[in-house]
């Protein structure tokens, strides 16, 4: 029968153990006191066996150098992804705030209680990971369409001053959020360096994937379009998921609210119903940007607290407008 021998490498220093004195411990390697032995010292343990001709010899390698990878499982048995990101319905989402929406009740042009509740709704869901870009209206200082023809003023430079107080919306709006401590951006479809950076949109993308809230002014910086045209456009450029319309009302109706008490809210709605019944969600340029997308509307009412953070998350509010509602319509046409 073979005797087996081992030999132990460790870096220069070799040891050997004889037939005779197999059962004796090979001395300790010296180590100076002045020095301590780290991983990178230890580079490769080699430990060589012979055995009988009926196993035949073998070599297993020990490398010291790589870490053990761990399991990144929590103790609830979740993986670290599922425990750190909560699935929710949108992950990236465009937040569309009309102009009249900021005034409130009217008595002032922008009302600061208004404003701070978006900023605190936002903050909530940004903590989350959700990703929020916002594209704000100026109708509450100066609507271009309506000042057309007043005073010699032609439509043109009646949009570009509408686009100017867009911006100051997002200027207060930019304010009052990093009052609370979120990071935000103003980029602006023309170039006003002093107080905004331009539009680009990879550094769009970029500032959201960082967790800040970017705010898109002066709508698409072209006249005869409007902010909403300006969101369905900025929603399709930077991939985000859904348009959230915040208004002043619950969402759509089949008639006007103000006007007839019985005009009975609509939950769900297809792109064809909007253009057909001629519903005054959107302009049609908006509506049929975002059909052609496969983009869905949200569109729901900013004054009642918890809205924004729950149309964000993706939870039932207002009224939806989107490609599923088109596939449950036909399935509903079919059965009918």
């Amino acid at each position: 029968m073979a005797i087996s021998t081992s030999v132990i490498s460790l870096n220069t220093i070799s040891y050997s153990r004889s037939s005779s004195h197999s059962y004796l411990s090979p001395p300790k390697p010296y180590v100076p006191s002045c020095t301590l032995p780290n991983s990178n010292s230890l580079r490769k343990l080699l430990i060589t066996t012979s055995s009988s001709s009926e196993m035949g010899p073998t070599s297993d390698t020990l490398n010291f150098s790589r870490q053990p990878e761990m399991p990144s499982v929590s103790p609830f048995g979740l993986s670290m992804n599922e425990l750190g990101k909560p699935s929710y319905k949108w992950r990236r989402v465009l937040l569309k705030v009309s102009g009249e929406a900021l005034a409130g009740d009217q008595s002032q042009t922008i009302d600061p209680k208004i404003t701070m509740a978006i900023a605190r709704e936002v903050a909530s869901v940004t903590r989350l990971g959700i990703e929020v870009a916002l594209v704000v209206g100026g109708g509450n200082i100066f609507r271009g369409s309506s000042w057309a023809g007043s005073g010699g003023l032609d439509r043109s430079s009646a949009d570009y001053i509408g686009m100017l107080a867009t911006v100051m919306n997002a200027i207060f709006l930019q304010a009052t959020m990093e009052s609370i401590g979120i990071p935000t951006r103003v980029q602006t479809a023309f170039r006003m360096s002093e107080v905004a950076e331009p539009y680009i949109r990879r550094r769009a993308v970029r500032h959201l994937e960082k967790g800040r809230v970017v705010i898109f002014a002066a709508g698409t910086g072209n006249p005869f379009f409007t902010t909403d045209t300006a969101a369905a456009l900025r929603c399709a450029e930077i991939n985000a998921e859904v348009v959230l319309k915040a208004t002043n009302v619950d969402g759509v109706y089949d008639d006007d609210p103000r006007s007839n008490p019985h005009a009975r809210l609509l939950h769900t709605l297809t792109y064809q119903d909007v253009t057909s019944r001629d519903l005054s969600v959107m302009d049609m340029t908006a509506i049929t940007l975002c059909q052609e997308n496969n983009i869905p509307v949200v569109v729901f009412n900013i004054n009642k607290a918890g809205n924004i953070s729950k149309a964000i998350k993706g939870e039932r509010v207002g009224t939806l407008i989107g490609a599923d509602m088109e596939v449950h319509h036909s399935k509903n046409m079919k059965q009918t």
